[in-house]
């Protein structure tokens, strides 16, 4: 037996000490690290860089810094970022550096429950927080990992005064035995706890599906959320034509499925019920999420006195 492979008594199993508890497990599969860096100067030039964002107590408001990229500044490439195809995969990544300052975003687990992209940018200067849906992995569909992920990061922003920007092109939540076994139901709803609870500023950005209770969770009207825009290619509905033409129709029908897409296919249903506060043009994401922020920046929300919440744990 190789000398760096372990066999604990209890499991019986052979494990070397990197796949029981190293870097790369801890920051891929279990989730209990949050980077992993190759030398010690990394690790603290990259821990002095994440500290920038954040204030000194959580009594202090998210800092703010002189900005030199203009607040009104238009992004082109969002217009054309999103395909003309459904069902096909772009970076999510693409828009989160179009619309924050000068490209800068500090990813947080950048290596686990990838359908989700959490981290610390600025806006016009002031510290945000994202939480954006991912479509190149898993189609963004949201599980397990994902929603405990995103949840943890919503109550550490919302501890701090951080304000929370959410992206979102979700199809879903993962279906499946493990996810069901697994509880998938209980934490998907730490997620939606935590955006219904936060109470700093939140901006939500439809970028293409929300579909089912997973679009209700990433920080919707419904919970509370203060600005929630869709861009044209939005589509707000419980599901999927497909999907609904045969739960409705028990088959195929193209027909019902064309007025299916007609009907939901577009944001314009959930603007006119007052989810969707407006429809905006991809190109002035930036500029409009920075004229919320300075609107919101004298938010005060305090929830009902409680000795202590009840989160899902």
């Amino acid at each position: 037996m190789p000398i760096n492979v372990r066999k604990p008594s209890v499991t019986n199993e052979d494990v070397t000490q990197e796949e029981l508890g190293g870097a790369k497990t801890h920051t891929t599969v279990s989730g209990v690290a949050h980077h992993a860096f190759e030398t010690d100067v990394s690790a603290l030039l990259e821990l002095r860089h994440f500290m920038n964002f954040l204030p000194p107590s959580n009594l202090k408001s998210a800092p703010i810094r002189k900005c030199e990229d203009p607040l009104h500044r238009l992004v082109p490439g969002l217009d054309t970022v999103v395909p003309l195809e459904s069902t096909a995969a772009y970076d999510m990544k693409d828009v989160i550096l179009g619309i924050v300052d000068e490209q800068d975003f500090f990813e947080i687990m950048p290596n686990y429950a990838k359908n989700i992209v959490i981290g610390f940018a600025r806006m016009n200067g002031q510290t945000v927080g994202l939480v954006a849906n991912q479509p190149k992995v898993a189609a963004g569909c949201l599980d397990i990992n994902a929603s405990v992920k995103g949840a943890r990061f919503v109550r550490f922003c919302d501890a701090f005064n951080i304000p929370i920007i959410t992206l979102v092109d979700v199809p879903g939540f993962l279906p499946g035995t493990n996810q069901e076994y697994g509880g998938i139901i209980r934490h998907g709803a730490k997620l939606l706890y935590a955006f219904a609870e936060a109470t700093v500023p939140k901006v939500t950005v439809i970028t293409r599906k929300a579909y089912g209770g997973a679009y209700d969770v990433m920080s919707s009207k419904h919970l509370r959320g203060d600005v929630n825009y869709a861009w044209p290619t939005a589509e707000v509905a419980v599901m999927g034509a497909k999907g609904a033409v045969k739960i409705i129709f028990r088959g195929d029908d193209n027909q019902a499925e064309a007025e299916y897409v007609e009907k939901f296919a577009n944001p314009f249903p959930a603007a006119t019920r007052g989810f969707v506060d407006d429809i905006i043009e991809p190109s002035t994401t930036r500029y409009r999420i920075c004229q919320d922020l300075e609107m919101l920046a004298n938010k005060r929300l305090n929830n009902p006195w409680k000795k202590h919440a009840n989160i899902p744990l």
